[in-house]
């Protein structure tokens, strides 16, 4: 998600950071109020700050998580992924997607404009 849409959708950040609790996942650094706040990327040439929505590890490797939900600025958003998924593919990590009900169909469009369509979606 976008860094306008974080106070917006705090509560899907929070169920998927106890999602991803349940299932493993340790070290879990967020971009919410009670963890550490994940490493952010600055774009040199406008300026642009991308920060992951939660970075985790499990079995001794690193994932790359970001919350797919429906935005005014779906530009920004694909680049932001195909950042994302270049910087997990470079550091033999893991990207994922996350969204939730009502979601899905927007993220799946997302995915197929910027073939990005092999992720499989974790659905909350």
């Amino acid at each position: 998600m976008i860094y306008e849409d974080k106070a917006k959708y705090s509560d899907i950040l929070k169920n998927s950071i106890n999602y991803l609790e349940n299932h493993g996942f340790e070290n879990i650094k967020a971009d919410i109020d009670g963890y550490e706040t994940p490493k952010s990327y600055t774009k040199s040439d406008s300026g642009i700050s991308i920060t992951p929505d939660v970075v985790a590890t499990k079995e001794g490797r690193k994932y790359y998580f970001d919350i797919s939900l429906k935005s005014e600025k779906p530009k920004l958003l694909k680049s932001k992924w195909i950042f994302l998924n270049t910087l997990s593919a470079m550091k033999s990590s893991r990207f994922r997607l996350i969204t939730a009900r009502g979601h899905y169909a927007f993220t799946q469009e997302m995915l197929d404009s910027i073939n990005l369509n092999s992720k499989t979606l974790i659905k909350i």
